[in-house]
């Protein structure tokens, strides 16, 4: 009986222990949810604050930021107006230099006739030459006298003829037609011109066709 009592006696403290930290484990958990409850609250309530403040109205620029501003658009329009007079007198002076080059390559088909007619007419021989009537070789001169003044006029406007021969292949300058072997030049001499070109100031008007050498 001894024994039941004392076992009765030392249970009893050990339960009423462990209801007790039971019941401080539930206030201490009530207390951590009350404090993340108000820690929510405040947060909802400063985000609702921050949200509803107004927004601080940006400063008014001060004078000497007015004047710098200004001063920039000045220099700015400045600098544009510049550019369009310099655009402008380029565009100016292109179309002095270069306004009559489609004028000039008209006139380069007129002058590929006469050539054409004064080269039929040199390839007579002296005796055929001497046996066309009067009016035929007046007209020859004639021909002749016309190609002259062409020429002449087209050098007054800065059109200079190319023909090129003997002188080195420049395929800007140049059209190759076809190249001969054999010829004791060297490569890229140019031993024929088929067609004379023309050049205006530096821009070409159409390129020499001619013939070069192989090798």
């Amino acid at each position: 009986m001894s024994d039941d009592k004392d076992t009765n006696e030392t249970d009893t403290p050990t339960q009423m222990e462990a209801e007790q930290a039971t019941q401080d484990s539930a206030s201490e958990m009530d207390t951590a949810e009350a404090i993340l409850e108000t820690a929510e609250a405040a947060l909802e309530e400063g985000a609702t604050s921050a949200e509803e403040a107004p927004e601080a109205a940006p400063a008014p620029p001060t004078p000497e930021e007015q004047i710098a501003t200004l001063n920039d658009q000045v220099l700015r329009t400045l600098a544009e107006l510049e550019n369009t007079r310099r655009r402008a007198e380029r565009d100016r002076s292109e179309a002095l230099k270069y306004g009559a080059v489609s004028f000039a390559r008209d006139m380069v088909g007129v002058a590929d006739n006469l050539q054409r007619a004064l080269k039929a007419a040199n390839e007579m021989d002296e005796a055929s030459k001497a046996a066309l009537p009067e009016t035929v070789q007046a007209v020859l001169e004639g021909v002749a006298a016309t190609e002259r003044d062409l020429l002449a006029a087209l050098g007054r406007h800065k059109v200079k003829v190319l023909s090129p021969m003997g002188e080195k292949f420049d395929p800007n300058l140049h059209e190759a037609l076809f190249e001969a072997p054999g010829t004791g030049q060297d490569a890229g001499t140019i031993i024929d011109v088929i067609e004379t070109g023309y050049q205006m100031e530096e821009r070409l008007l159409r390129p020499a066709k001619v013939g070069i050498a192989k090798d």
